[in-house]
């Protein structure tokens, strides 16, 4: 998703926005990253968590918990538009880089949903995984998606086509956030337990192998890349931190402190926007520094878990 929305933004599209859930007061804070301030707020079903902004589908996907639903928002009419039955309890979501997939982790049913983009019907497949799947991530094929296994300490690789779990790696432990790098062909398994980051090398998908591990701060829940790619950026919800990493040699650069409880982030430009649930507001870091230049305040218990910038591409 980064890839994709780096191409869009670089052409004739709308400004992006940014898409953030709020657990605890049911809603998305929709921030215009133009002009750095809230313009809209979204109902949404209820604990909002996960959510992605598929651009190519002109729709942003929101994973409700404990609703077992996902809201279908149009990013140019900022309104919820279609409502999708998820299961037992969606957590993480992502869709396919040409828009046309959702894919969403049940957590209590233990299994992968596929949709429809289109943001209607029922899901177009189930397919089972391990225990508690978390983060999602799709690959740059459209056609394979990495789930994030946490209770089974391991990431499966699942086939869309096959409809099947066709690999599996292990990983640190309770591994919760995914992050793929479609530039080097790595996934980031983010390990809340074990407080670091598994690098995963995702050239052949059918055999993973972790190729490094990056110790981080404690609980590390969301990761994005900055500054085309060259900084991975780390969120560490226990430690109220934010860890910066060379992407390429994979040593840690600095830790940011300042933040309450962060949980999603995403980068945009020469900005980082830090989500931080214990003090409902997003934090906007320069991204080559990682200093606060300021703080926008959106709903209650910001989580903004998954890829949540994106603008839909002109008609």
């Amino acid at each position: 998703m980064a890839a994709l929305l780096a191409g869009l933004v670089s052409g004739s599209v709308a400004a992006p926005f940014a898409w953030i859930t709020n657990q605890g007061s049911n809603d998305v804070s929709v921030i215009d990253l133009a002009s750095q301030q809230v313009v809209a707020t979204v109902p949404v079903g209820r604990s909002p968590a996960g959510v992605v902004a598929a651009s190519r589908a002109g729709k942003v996907f929101v994973s409700n918990p404990d609703s077992r639903d996902i809201s279908v928002i149009d990013m140019r009419e900022q309104r919820v538009v279609g409502t999708l039955a998820a299961g037992d309890g969606p957590v993480g979501i992502d869709a396919s880089p040409d828009g046309t997939r959702v894919f969403a982790a049940d957590w209590y049913a233990n299994r992968l949903m596929v949709f429809d983009a289109a943001g209607s019907g029922p899901p177009l497949a189930r397919i089972e995984v391990g225990r508690a799947p978390a983060g999602v991530a799709a690959h740059a094929d459209n056609d394979t998606v990495f789930v994030a296994e946490r209770d089974d300490d391991s990431v499966a690789v699942v086939g869309v086509r096959e409809r099947r779990v066709l690999s599996r790696v292990k990983v640190g432990s309770h591994p919760f956030a995914l992050l793929f790098d479609a530039m080097r062909q790595r996934l980031y398994a983010l390990n809340v337990q074990s407080d670091d980051v598994s690098v995963i090398d995702t050239h052949d998908s059918r055999a993973l192998r972790v190729i490094a591990t990056v110790k981080v701060g404690k609980a590390p829940y969301g990761a994005a890349l900055a500054l085309g790619g060259a900084l991975l950026y780390v969120t560490n919800q226990h430690d109220d931190s934010v860890s910066v990493i060379d992407a390429d040699s994979l040593k840690l650069l600095r830790t940011l402190n300042g933040f309450g409880y962060p949980e999603g982030v995403a980068a945009h430009g020469d900005k980082v926007y830090v989500v931080n649930w214990m003090d409902d507001d997003v934090s906007v870091l320069d991204a080559a520094s990682g200093q606060a230049v300021r703080r926008i305040a959106t709903g209650k218990n910001s989580r903004g878990f998954g890829a949540f910038i994106g603008a839909p591409a002109q008609p």
